[in-house]
């Protein structure tokens, strides 16, 4: 008897060697395989606090991101957070929340296949992203910490600022547009093909 195994491919396996060859200025990685998990609960109900004490965090208010622990927690809408984890740890954390919200009202979902993370990062972040996003990536408008859910090349997207003057960034994006972001990123990088950085 042959037991069949599931294998995971990476929405952007095939790109990596692509994406290693952008300028210097901007380098691009793929986070593949994070646990992401939807957790929708009234803010500063009985059920939200169990959440934040179980995970020793505070849930983010609008537009704000809190990742200075293993658990990020992004702030998606006025009852919904996408809290993302290392790759893993779905099964625990689930476990985990549902423990913490007992009989509480509080929902928490695994989406985990839904997206996949591009973590950008250099001096030349800002100025590619521009091109096709209309957000003002000016580190006075949005500072460490920003959420914002917004479209880049008209492809829906969750960016995170996660260093100063957004030098650093993590662009979540479902996983049936990765590839076409991929190519946006590639093309919107040709004039800087000489930046050294």
């Amino acid at each position: 008897m042959t037991v069949e195994t599931s294998t995971r491919f990476s929405p952007l396996a095939e790109w990596q060697h692509t994406l290693a060859q952008l300028p210097t200025g901007l380098r691009v990685r793929e986070l593949p395989f994070l646990t992401q998990l939807t957790l929708r609960v009234e803010p500063g109900s009985p059920a939200a606090k169990a959440v934040e004490a179980a995970l020793a965090l505070t849930l983010p208010g609008p537009l704000r991101a809190e990742m200075s622990g293993d658990v990020k927690a992004l702030w998606m809408g006025p009852d919904e957070w996408l809290l993302v984890a290392p790759e893993g740890r779905r099964h625990d954390l689930l476990a985990q929340l549902r423990a913490a919200v007992a009989d509480e009202f509080a929902t928490v979902t695994d989406v985990s296949a839904q997206r996949t993370t591009l973590a950008l990062s250099g001096h030349l972040v800002r100025t590619v992203l521009a091109q096709g996003c209309a957000i003002d990536l000016d580190p006075r408008v949005t500072p460490v910490g920003s959420c914002l859910t917004t479209v880049l090349a008209q492809a829906p997207i969750t960016l995170v600022v996660r260093d100063e003057a957004a030098s650093g960034v993590w662009l979540l994006v479902r996983s049936s547009f990765a590839s076409y972001l991929a190519t946006w990123l590639v093309d919107a990088c040709t004039e800087y093909r000489g930046d050294t950085g």
